[in-house]
């Protein structure tokens, strides 16, 4: 690994901000947030400290997947809006000093895609090659799959086109067939598209999936009796991924300066993780890992495997290489919820603020999280809308045992729903996201936690927020560019970290639990840069408060 730890990158430097578009604001109520809404809260996010957004898809889609089945690269879905919009959202947020980051889904189209619709007609199609056909195989007079592999989204990896008399492979859900990289004509395909959106003004990709782009030899995963084996190692981080990335950052992304991060699931170990992002490499700018976001298991964080996921991170990253920042995304429940206190709102989620986001990576809040929205209360099937949950409840209740009831207390504190309700701006009707009925579910608690209360109250999960995201800009170099030393790195309580830069010595200490603890803070001059209690003073022999989160300047090095 070489060392760029010095080299200033500005993607290094912003702190991002991820917006789910159809839930975010709706600005022509008709119960849909749409990419105007964005542009008109634009203001607010540059108030909070927002440096780039990172929009989630806003493509033309039949929306199966809310837009991570897509149609038509080129083109608005009607829900969102135009192209004038998007180019006029990349124009206001520019006028703000905001770059701007949209997703880039390279693993699968929609089944509606032109290029899909073709490749069903026959065999020697010339888009047959597009997707990844096979035919099925005669088990016992039945006929069954290529393979024995499960998909991410439930059942098999593979669906059946009567069209086309063959399965295709898709590893989400059935209207998302997965593309065939190693057809050369996907790739120039893709490229068109990339350098087209690059062509409008934006800044980076947030790459969707890149991870599963290559697929393993298609025979089945072990046990080979079983009709279903969850083996995502069989289109995970194979070779097939990197040798397309090298070819897009060398020709794209490298050349035309735009920001990357991958989205790299199937538990690549640090090693295999650091190919995408090595300097040297120049395939992606950033990654998100996924480790610290599995931490809890039906209601229990373990910790000590949370912290091991944070730091292993941090220390794969001291000299090349870099990751972004996150607690949640839309895929996964709030993080108040997840790993915080809703009895405790406040001070736990600036806790949790405090220690994501002054570690070294680029921060990416997700909309909702600096307010503190929490998971929503689910108490039907119908409140559910995730792809996910529909394929599963299929299985498992329709064509399975479980009861309906057993269903929504198994999926309801992970569903990817948490994270789809509407952002919660004031206690209008609808949390004023909509002056009509929105088409996707209002949390509750919108009365205790919106913007406008927020910025009124004296203290606020908002107002923690905008003083942390302050001060990681305050002290930048240190934040971005610096050193991250681990300390109490097997305390069963707290979390404990200095960042180091030149002369400069900043420590953050975390009490992740609703109890107290003493701890000995030996260090001889200390100066308070934050703390999520007021008037706190710091003492050697000090007791950190219950979900209290200090940073604390080590003066005289």
């Amino acid at each position: 690994m070489g060392d760029n730890k010095l080299k200033k990158s500005w993607w290094k430097e912003v702190i991002a901000y991820q917006i789910y578009p159809r839930s975010f604001f709706d600005s022509n109520n008709d119960g849909c947030g749409d990419i105007n809404g964005i542009i008109e809260k634009l203001d607010y996010l540059k108030d909070l400290g927002i440096d780039l957004v990172w929009i989630s898809p806003f493509y033309d889609s039949p929306m199966d997947d809310n837009g991570y089945d897509i149609r038509d690269y080129y083109q608005v879905a009607k829900q969102f809006g135009t192209l004038v919009d998007v180019k006029n959202l990349i124009k206001e947020a520019h006028k703000r000093n905001i770059k701007v980051m949209f997703d880039l889904v390279l693993n699968h189209t929609s089944d509606e895609h032109p290029w899909f619709i073709e490749a069903r007609k026959s065999r020697d199609n010339d888009y047959r090659d597009y997707y990844i056909w096979l035919d099925g195989r005669v088990i016992n007079g039945k006929m069954l799959p290529p393979t024995n592999w499960g998909s991410f989204f439930g059942g098999s990896c593979f669906e059946y086109d009567e069209v086309a008399n063959q399965y295709y492979m898709k590893i989400f859900g059935k209207k998302q067939p997965d593309l065939n990289w190693k057809n050369k004509k996907v790739r120039e395909e893709m490229k068109k598209i990339i350098n087209w959106w690059i062509d409008q003004g934006v800044d980076g990709f947030r790459v969707d999936a890149i991870s599963h782009l290559g697929k393993a030899e298609f025979i089945d995963a072990e046990p080979k009796s079983k009709q279903l084996v969850y083996d995502f190692t069989k289109f995970s981080n194979l070779e097939l991924v990197h040798e397309v990335l090298k070819e897009l950052g060398e020709e794209i992304f490298f050349k035309r300066n735009v920001a990357t991060i991958g989205e790299v699931g199937g538990s690549p170990t640090v090693e295999e993780a650091f190919r995408y992002i090595a300097s040297s490499n120049k395939e992606l700018n950033m990654l998100f890992t996924f480790d610290h976001v599995y931490c809890n298991e039906n209601g229990k964080v373990d910790f000590k495997k949370l912290k091991e996921a944070i730091f292993k991170w941090q220390e794969a990253i001291q000299n090349d290489g870099w990751i972004g920042l996150y607690w949640a995304n839309h895929d996964h429940p709030r993080v108040l919820s997840y790993y915080g206190d809703e009895q405790n709102p406040i001070k736990s989620a600036s806790m949790l603020a405090t220690l994501m986001y002054f570690l070294k990576g680029t921060p990416f809040i997700y909309n909702g999280e600096e307010i503190g929205m929490t998971n929503y209360p689910f108490t039907s099937i119908s409140d559910f809308d995730d792809v996910k949950i529909r394929n599963n409840y299929e299985i498992e209740v329709l064509k399975g045992d479980l009861t309906e009831q057993a269903f929504i207390d198994k999926y309801k504190f992970t569903s990817r729903d948490n994270a789809r309700t509407v952002f919660q701006w004031n206690k209008k009707d609808y949390a004023g996201f909509s002056t009509v009925l929105p088409k996707y579910k209002v949390n509750p608690n919108y009365l205790l936690y919106n913007v406008e209360k927020e910025l009124q109250d004296t203290e606020s999960i908002l107002k923690h927020y905008k003083a942390i995201l302050k001060l990681r800009k305050e002290y930048q170099d240190i934040f971005v560019y610096g050193s991250t030393n681990i300390k109490l790195r097997d305390h069963e309580q707290i979390v404990m970290y200095e960042r180091k830069f030149a002369d400069t010595c900043i420590v953050v200490i975390c009490n992740f639990f609703n109890s107290s603890i003493n701890i000995n803070i030996d260090y001889e001059k200390l100066t308070i840069l934050y703390s999520n209690y007021n008037e706190r003073e710091i003492i050697k022999n000090h007791t950190l408060k219950p979900y209290e989160a200090i940073v604390l300047k080590v003066e005289g090095l």
